[in-house]
């Protein structure tokens, strides 16, 4: 990293940083006001019809019992899980991907429940999830404590925050998307306080610390997915960093 995401004007840690932007706490402490289409990012579509890649059952039972990774992850996932399972086999890391387009963090926790019930669990859970419950961020809080419950106290949980600025969308929304994905990592942030086996892949602040000549939009296509191999690589080599 160039230079540490503390060190930041306000306005670029407002804009990127987990848990720095200023009207997160004000915003989460009324979040009984709000219904779920009132938060600025507008309401999600339908995604089970989605793309989406799972590892047979074969791959799954391979990876626990080599004590590799499940991950579990949104559309971001889907473009990038392969690059992300070669590089982490460099190291020696098996990986088994459960990643699906459109996907919220609700039904993810659902299928690392299913997973966890059918097959068993590794040491090592990766969860990139998130980028979608920006259209009603104050679940997130509950899906990080039932993902916790679920791995239990002596499983590691990595966990990739989230950036979210769509080019597509007007200015208005798009500075939504941006405090709805505040809120989401902090939420991420608190929970870390409570669960120290819960780690976190700080993606957002990485965008963050770049210089203005190194524009997140070089990173990010359109303001969500990573850019090839650029964007890419540098998100599955922080996860990977993360990880060993």
């Amino acid at each position: 990293m160039e230079k540490s995401w503390k060190s930041l004007k306000p306005s670029r840690r407002q804009l990127f940083a987990a848990g720095a932007v200023a009207t997160v706490a004000s915003v989460a402490s009324t979040t009984a006001a709000y219904a779920a289409d009132d938060y600025g990012s507008g309401e999600l579509g339908p995604w089970e019809g989605n793309s989406n890649k799972i590892a047979t059952p074969t791959t799954i039972r391979q990876v626990r019992d080599a004590n590799g990774i499940y991950m579990f992850g949104d559309s971001i996932s889907v473009q990038d899980g392969y690059a992300l399972a070669v590089r982490l086999n460099t190291d020696g890391i098996l990986l088994a991907v459960n990643n699906w387009s459109g996907r919220p963090t609700a039904p993810a926790v659902d299928a690392l429940a299913d997973w966890a019930a059918t097959y068993g669990m590794p040491q090592r859970i990766l969860m990139a999830t998130g980028s979608n419950d920006i259209f009603n961020p104050p679940v997130m809080a509950a899906q990080i404590d039932r993902t916790m419950s679920i791995a239990g106290s002596t499983r590691t949980v990595y966990w990739v925050n989230v950036q979210v600025a769509r080019t597509s969308v007007t200015d208005a929304v798009r500075l939504a998307d941006q405090r709805n994905s505040g809120w989401i990592n902090l939420q991420l942030a608190d929970a870390q306080k409570r669960y120290p086996n819960l780690k976190i892949v700080h993606w957002a602040e990485f965008l963050a610390a770049k210089p203005s000549r190194m524009s997140p939009t070089m990173y990010l296509r359109d303001g969500v997915h990573t850019t090839v191999p650029l964007g890419q690589d540098a998100r599955n080599e922080l996860i990977a960093q993360t990880i060993t």
